[in-house]
């Protein structure tokens, strides 16, 4: 299971990480900033709604959805004007005065229509496996107060995979940071 490592006692160390909690937008996009420029590389952000620049404080990449959308697009395309022009000019030909039998005009309502399907099916699809969804249980859901992230609770985790993490020094962090109800989350809830 990831997130599960062996600690120098032998003993399982199922700790996920540490989580914060900010009052305002602007106090979490300030202690982005500050956790990145203490070495932390692996953190999340969970806000009610999204905060201008927060990507760029995080260090994210740019998304690579577009380009799947794009093949998948031009995937609709190709396979429209490849079945149609199998159907109408081998499988099934039927000329009708003088029609050649690769008549790519009427192929055009059929490539759009396939083009949209098959970039909208990439794109929900592309989402979900990109942001890891459906995912029913995540280790933060074992934080008493998280639930506020979809209302109006703005919180920040640093994971335990990170190179640069320890309790102590991510603690120190957070509160230097701002953060209130600074909590270690376990990958099982505790009983």
């Amino acid at each position: 299971m990831s997130g599960y490592t062996p600690s120098k006692s032998g003993l399982v160390d199922d700790t996920f990480g540490i989580v914060a909690e900010f009052a305002s937008p602007y106090e979490l996009l300030e202690a982005v900033k500050a956790v990145r420029k203490a070495g932390f590389s692996k953190i999340d952000t969970h806000t009610p709604f999204p905060i201008h620049g927060m990507d760029k404080a995080m260090g994210l990449p740019g998304s690579k959805l577009p380009w799947l959308v794009l093949c998948g697009g031009l995937l609709g395309t190709a396979s429209a004007i490849a079945l149609q022009w199998w159907m109408n000019g081998y499988d099934y030909a039927y000329h009708v005065g003088g029609k050649p039998v690769v008549s790519y005009q009427a192929y055009v309502p059929i490539g759009f229509e396939l083009t949209v399907l098959f970039s909208a099916f990439t794109a929900v699809l592309g989402m979900l496996a990109m942001n890891l969804l459906p995912q029913p249980y995540h280790p933060l859901f074992n934080h008493p107060r998280f639930g506020r992230f979809s209302d109006d609770g703005f919180f920040l985790s640093i994971e335990a995979k990170d190179p640069s993490f320890s309790e102590s020094k991510a603690r120190e962090v957070l509160k230097t940071a701002g953060g209130t109800e600074i909590t270690l989350i376990r990958e099982t809830p505790e009983t």
